[in-house]
């Protein structure tokens, strides 16, 4: 029996764990996952910690590649995954339709939680979006960064007023029962990341992790990829 280690942004989180426990069934081999930002993940790979697969957005892969560090020509595409609005389960939804909608919605927000621009996807598409909004310095006092999406999920879980919002990727959204997705940011002010997996170049395991490589990227994979958030081309 392997242990096929992974280091994945939390936008797989949900997918990889539920594949994980059927992998482990039918091959005996067990799947030891770490999740955070993306830009951490990176960071531990070229720090050189041991890993056999890596599942990140496309264009840090290719920055792991052009470095040597995964297989190149291994890389696997998910699917996209975009960026929504969530609140606490049971409060209102606000309306986040239209840009105008979104802008006044966020401007009356007592709280926007999304995970730090530093180092996470989300975060930098948050930044972005209040720039182009024209609201960053009126929101800017309100908002709270989190490491990752899923620990600002969980602090907008805990939250405990009614006008709180976050925003984070929506396969980040999704898992957690406790918040719920208001919608996806309007068409014009969404950022669609595309997520892979690669190969490590210095996998322990690379046989173990070729096996579940394709099993995430099979047909079979496409409805669990499809009800965490993933988007497909065709």
């Amino acid at each position: 029996m392997a242990t096929v280690r992974i280091l994945s942004g939390g936008a797989a989180q949900a997918v990889v764990e539920q594949m994980a426990a059927g992998f482990g069934r039918e091959t005996g081999h067990r799947i030891d996952a770490e999740f955070s930002a993306v830009g951490a993940m990176k960071d531990k790979v070229v720090a050189g910690e041991p890993v056999d697969l890596v599942i990140l957005t496309a264009a840090l892969i290719d920055d792991l590649a052009a470095r040597g560090l995964v297989v190149a020509g291994s890389r696997a595409d998910l699917g996209r995954v975009g960026t929504g609005v969530a609140v606490r389960t049971g409060t209102p939804l606000p309306d986040v339709s239209s840009a105008k909608a979104l802008r006044g919605n966020m401007l009356a927000a007592t709280k926007i939680i999304c995970p730090d621009p530093a180092v996470a996807t989300a975060g930098k598409v948050v930044m972005n979006l209040v720039e182009r909004l024209g609201i960053a310095s009126r929101v800017k006092e309100r908002m709270q960064f989190f490491p990752n999406g899923y620990a600002a999920m969980r602090r907008l879980a805990a939250s405990t007023g009614m006008l709180e919002m976050g925003i984070t990727q929506i396969t980040e959204i999704l898992p957690n029962q406790a918040v719920t997705l208001a919608g996806s940011l309007p068409d014009r002010l969404q950022m669609k990341t595309v997520y892979s997996a690669v190969l490590a170049a210095r996998a322990r395991q690379p046989d173990a992790a070729k096996a579940f490589l394709a099993r995430l990227t099979s047909p079979a994979a496409r409805p669990v990829l499809a009800a965490a958030g993933y988007e497909f081309d065709g």
